[in-house]
This record gives C-alpha cells, structure tokens and sequence, in this order.
C-alpha cells in the first residue's frame, strides 16, 4: 500500500471498538501492531497490580509520561506501527506522517454491552467499570496535560462510529 501515512494511531475510550479496528487494520496491512492497554497490563502485573481495578490513576506521572515519551519515539522513528491507546492520537497530534483514527461509539448502550461480554460482568458492574475507569483516567491526564479534550474529533484525520456498524 502507497501512501504518505509511515504510522496509524487508533485511540477511543473502553468498548468503542478500538482494539477490533487496530488489529484488523495491522493484520490487513501487514503491520506491527501495539497495544498500550496490553503492555501497561503487564507493567502492572510486574507491579503485583490488578490494571483492570486501577487504570492509569494509580500510576505514577513518571510511568504515565514515559509511556508518552515511549509512543512519540515510535512513531516519529518506526514505520508500518498500527500504534492503539486512548491517548496515543492526542500523543501524536504534533507527529507528521501520522494517520490519527478516533474510534468512537454514539450508543453507550452498545459500550455497556461490549464490555458486559469482554468481561463476563452484569450490566451494572459494566456501567461501574466504564465510569469509574474512563473517570479516573480522565482525571488523571487532565492534571498531568492541562486538559481533557483527548477525543475531539477536529484533531484526528478519521473518526469511525462503530455503533453504526454494530446493528
């Protein structure tokens, strides 16, 4: 494939549908594929931590700022990187040659049930999880970025709603 994109950010929040579109578009091209939610699952694990109770709050800003630092260098400096984490759009906004994909999903119903599935939780542990995660986070980039407008669709070159192909 010719193009003048050398790297693909996909970022949404918890069960858009980021982690499907990601891998999909990694395997139909060829490229390497990161997952940021997996590699900070498993500094988590290193850490004796459980990442699905804690999320980012819980970490410090230096692991925040160096996951940051992390993406910036692959994606300014590797090339064929379908790079996926929630923020990893906003991380690259100053990034050329980047092509920035928001996943979103305008039915939160559709969330809930994703997750419900993905988790094998109740309806109301899902809408707990997706609060209290997408909160903590939220809160937490905002103290270490000075904003919280991770997700706004003028910053991205693609926005796919994933609800329209979910029914």
């Amino acid at each position: 494939m010719s193009t003048h994109y050398k790297n693909i950010t996909i970022s949404g929040k918890i069960g858009v549908g980021s982690t499907t579109l990601a891998k999909k578009v990694a395997e139909i091209l060829g490229w390497k594929y990161i997952n940021t939610g997996a590699l900070q699952r498993e500094f988590d694990r290193q850490q004796g931590n459980d990442e699905n109770l804690q999320g980012a709050a819980k970490r410090s800003d230096e692991h925040e700022r160096a996951m940051e630092a992390q993406a910036k260098q692959v994606l300014s400096n590797e090339e064929h990187v379908v790079y996926e984490a929630w923020l990893s759009g906003f991380v690259a906004r100053d990034i050329p040659h980047v092509l920035k994909v928001l996943v979103v999903c305008s039915k939160d119903d559709v969330r809930i049930d994703r997750v419900m599935n993905r988790e094998n939780v109740n309806l109301e542990l899902a809408k707990q999880y997706i609060r209290i995660r997408e909160g903590e986070n939220i809160e937490k980039w905002k103290a270490l970025y000075g904003t919280n407008d991770f997700w706004n669709p003028k910053d991205y070159d693609l926005v796919v709603d994933t609800y329209l192909r979910a029914h």
